[in-house]
């Protein structure tokens, strides 16, 4: 039997409560922040296919986010597929940020941070189910969610028609025929997954050479503050998203390598002489950390330590 939640008949001081309520008890516990100074009205409107949740959400402008508080006392990890039918939404994982459109659809693990931002009124669909669930590895799985994939061809036409024909037909089926829908439903999801993981395998080669000269140019430019992912972009003539994909060949991301890499250098920089003439707060502005506070964070989380007993530990002349 399908559930459905709507906050029309609300009092639009009430809406934000409930339609937060209603959002954590049907997905995941998430923040939720309405963007209308009056929200609008919400809807929600399930099944239950085996172990696939089917949600048809339709409400206002909101963002939605993940933190790592929220995913302390969660249950097994799980997965949503989400087909976009109605607005734009801007979604953020794993180092990633795609802008999804209406007739496509993309992954988000919940066993991880996220965030989803739409600023229009929406519509989506959305197919909740355990990780376990899903046989593809988690290295690949990891590198595609929020990719947008294009119903138009290819592996993601099939999961696009097949997943929107379910939902469709959700109401109408029995409780065997679901289970078996639900199957064949997840088994189109691994051939995905594998397709574009054969298909990146066979990128190999170029992405590699791609990313060593991206690596170079960062190295290069090290001591920028402003060093960011849109500036190596357009620096190396690649989109935001390519570079974002070049790191994940290695399991990081941009941020993360760059701050190893200055990281790296400060260390060496503060067993050195040239530490009596910058002093620490000067090592860390040489290497790009405009922030002092930011960089013995940083550098305490790396190294176990704060800067000074990292440079009194470990240089032999004091």
């Amino acid at each position: 039997m399908p559930a459905s939640l709507s906050t029309a008949r609300l009092s639009a001081s009430d809406r934000a409560e409930s339609w937060h309520e209603a959002v954590s008890h049907a997905f995941v516990p998430m923040a939720v922040d309405l963007l209308e100074e009056v929200p609008s009205p919400g809807a929600i409107v399930g099944h239950q296919l085996g172990p696939i949740r089917i949600l048809r959400v339709q409400a206002g402008p909101q963002v939605v986010t993940r933190t790592r508080r929220m995913l302390a006392d969660d249950g097994p990890p799980s997965l949503i597929l989400s087909l976009q039918e109605r607005g734009r939404a801007l979604k953020e994982q794993d180092g990633r940020e795609s802008l999804i459109r209406p007739g496509e659809f993309s992954f988000t693990d919940t066993s991880r941070v996220f965030r989803k931002k739409i600023e229009e009124g929406f519509v989506f669909t959305s197919f909740h189910f355990p990780r376990a669930e899903l046989d593809v590895s988690e290295r690949d799985l990891r590198a595609l969610t929020a990719t947008p994939f294009s119903g138009a061809e290819g592996s993601a036409a099939l999961v696009a028609t097949y997943f929107s024909r379910m939902a469709r037909e959700a109401r109408v089926l029995d409780e065997a025929v679901g289970r078996r829908a639900a199957t064949t439903a997840l088994d189109l999801l691994a051939l995905l997954v594998d397709d574009r993981s054969v298909r990146s395998r066979r990128q190999a080669p170029r992405s590699t050479a791609s990313l060593e000269r991206v690596k170079d140019h960062i190295l290069r430019n090290l001591h920028d503050p402003d060093l960011r992912p849109s500036t190596i972009a357009e620096a190396n003539f690649m989109s935001v998203r390519f570079l974002h994909k070049l790191f994940h060949l290695e399991d990081t991301t941009v941020s993360s390598w760059i701050r190893a890499q200055r990281l790296e250098r400060c260390s060496r920089d503060l067993l050195r002489p040239v530490a009596a003439e910058l002093g620490i707060a000067g090592i860390a502005r040489r290497w790009g950390f405009a922030n002092s506070s930011h960089f013995s964070r940083a550098f305490r989380a790396a190294y176990g330590m704060p800067p000074r007993d990292w440079q009194l530990g470990n240089n032999p002349a004091r």
